[in-house]
């Protein structure tokens, strides 16, 4: 409850299912170790934009029916038009009244917004560059690696751990010295031409080849692996760092990101002061609704 809004439970989990989502595609996170963490994320989000939506609401005048169906209207032009927009949201045109008093209120939350940071200044030369120079990571061109490979097919089952011993005899010579094109010529199944593989970036290869070449050093002979294709043995012969972009050519977006991150923190420093005078409980839910952990 938010000063007397009832925000229903399904509300709060579906907020914590797309963070613990975005959490698990970065790798982060195994199984429910942080769920109880991404909980009190969501509860927090979803208080944020309550405490806004309602100060809008207190605050700015409901915009006029022409205002809302020009903004109806380009929603659905982003979508590529209406019968895309209702598909791709799940709607239909019976919900348009639902959907234009949504749109009234994400309205003023932009004029209320717009108004708490219009004094705000604009980052400048230095804040741009002082950024910049503190995250080049962000702003460089993918590493590249350059590898030669040898590849077998594995077609019959039963010639498999044949093929294996094979090539991991073919590796200790390689690991002993032994030239990779040379051997690469005399065992590989692919032509002469497609030994060396030349420079690639993530994405460009297959997905277990690349973890295998990102890896390892200049220079290193790879165990033999496989994918769905067959066994493979990898050489890394050349390695490309990223080099950072010019910061010209970034400039425009270092200062729409400083500009968000600024008007988020105003916004923050807002819904702040809003939470001092606010009401806010967390009501257990009756028995048999549900099993999730509450405050």
């Amino acid at each position: 409850m938010v000063n007397g809004q009832t925000i229903d439970d399904a509300v709060i989990e579906q907020e914590f299912s797309a963070i613990k989502a975005h959490y698990e595609s970065l790798g982060s996170i195994s199984c429910c170790e942080r769920d109880d963490e991404f909980r009190g994320y969501a509860r927090d989000n979803i208080t944020f934009r309550a405490l806004l939506t309602q100060e809008a609401q207190r605050t700015i005048p409901e915009p006029d029916a022409e205002e809302v169906a020009q903004a109806f209207d380009k929603l659905k032009e982003e979508h590529g038009g209406g019968d895309r927009f209702y598909a791709s949201m799940g709607l239909s045109p019976e919900q348009d009244e639902l959907i234009q008093r949504d749109l009234s209120m994400n309205l003023q939350v932009e004029s209320l917004r717009d108004n708490a940071c219009q004094t705000l200044p604009a980052p400048t030369e230095a804040d741009c560059r002082a950024y910049y120079d503190g995250n080049l990571g962000q702003f460089s061109d993918e590493d590249e690696v350059r590898a030669s490979h040898i590849f077998k097919s594995v077609r019959e089952t039963e010639k498999r751990e044949g093929i294996f011993k094979a090539l991991c005899e073919v590796r200790q010579r390689l690991v002993d010295g032994a030239d990779f094109t040379e051997l690469a010529r005399e065992h590989s199944d692919k032509p002469a031409e497609e030994i060396d593989l030349g420079y690639f970036k993530r994405g460009e290869l297959m997905d277990e080849f690349e973890i295998v070449a990102f890896s390892m050093k200049e220079g290193e002979v790879s165990p033999v692996f496989t994918t769905q294709h067959g066994f493979h043995l990898a050489k890394v012969t050349g390695r490309k760092a990223g080099e950072p972009k010019p910061f010209e050519s970034v400039r425009a977006g270092i200062e729409a990101e400083l500009t968000a991150q600024r008007q988020d923190a105003k916004l923050q420093e807002l819904v702040d002061a809003l939470k001092k005078t606010a009401k806010i409980e967390y009501i257990e839910p009756e028995e048999g609704l549900g099993d999730h952990d509450h405050d």
